[in-house]
């Protein structure tokens, strides 16, 4: 029980659940910091039912993103598929630095404002840390460990999911970790095309010069982020046989 109380991410996650709860009554305190405001309170929409969303729209997106990442990984690793790494890696690379923004402004006109256009870009900007855990973790797997799965009768198929990726899992979760926290952050900004997200106080907040709604926003994102983090790192420790 007492280890159970010290445990910090128990303390991240009861934070955040207590700050979606008592936002809406914190009415006074923001007044008192921000007394020019005639509403310093976001209350346009439950901020419980806006993480709610913003996670969905990260689960969404992250889950396709860690299909495609994972799948062209393993692809180009195989013998048929390696002179179709360099392609793979470039395609990569520019959904991750082909802005969000501008994936947005794409997206809109050809299929309308709300979610889809939001997953579209999440899921492309998460391909990279994906697609490169991936490669890192499998190359990391000695080529003397290969030879004894060879040795051992083992086809290429029971290589790679009995061998290869067991010994590369702490390595593709990483990535997996990385991709997902860039898009909690990110996600903020699918509120400017219409779908609700932990962004919205924040997008209403800057367009209306509402510092209050900006923090409350902000800060939840980075709670959310911050409890995400804590629970990839209990899954990295447990693949890596570290849990204490």
């Amino acid at each position: 029980m007492k280890r159970l109380l010290r445990d910090p991410l128990l303390w991240l996650i009861a934070l955040f659940i207590a700050l979606l709860l008592l936002m809406p009554r914190s009415g006074p305190l923001f007044a008192h910091w921000f007394p020019q405001l005639d509403r310093p309170v976001y209350q346009q929409e439950s901020f419980f039912q806006l993480a709610l969303a913003h996670l969905r729209l990260v689960a969404i997106s992250s889950l396709g993103a860690a299909l495609i990442g994972l799948g062209a990984g393993i692809a180009v690793t195989r013998r048929a598929g390696r002179e179709f790494r360099p392609l793979v890696e470039t395609l990569a690379a520019a959904g991750q630095t082909f802005p969000p923004v501008a994936v947005l402004a794409v997206a809109v006109p050809v299929i309308g404002f709300g979610e889809q256009p939001a997953i579209i870009a999440l899921l492309l900007y998460g391909i990279l840390p994906v697609l490169q855990g991936t490669l890192a973790g499998i190359e990391s797997v000695p080529a003397s460990v290969r030879e004894v799965a060879r040795g051992a009768g083992m086809s290429s198929w029971q290589s790679l999911t009995r061998v290869e990726l067991p010994l590369a899992a702490p390595v593709i979760i990483a990535g997996a970790r990385t991709s997902v926290i860039i898009n909690i952050g990110t996600a903020a900004i699918a509120s400017t095309v219409g779908a609700k997200s932990l962004g919205s106080p924040i997008i209403i907040g800057l367009s209306g010069f509402n510092t209050a709604y900006v923090i409350q926003g902000a800060v939840l994102v980075a709670l959310l982020a911050l409890v995400v983090d804590r629970l990839f790192e209990r899954l990295q420790r447990w693949f890596s046989g570290n849990v204490k």
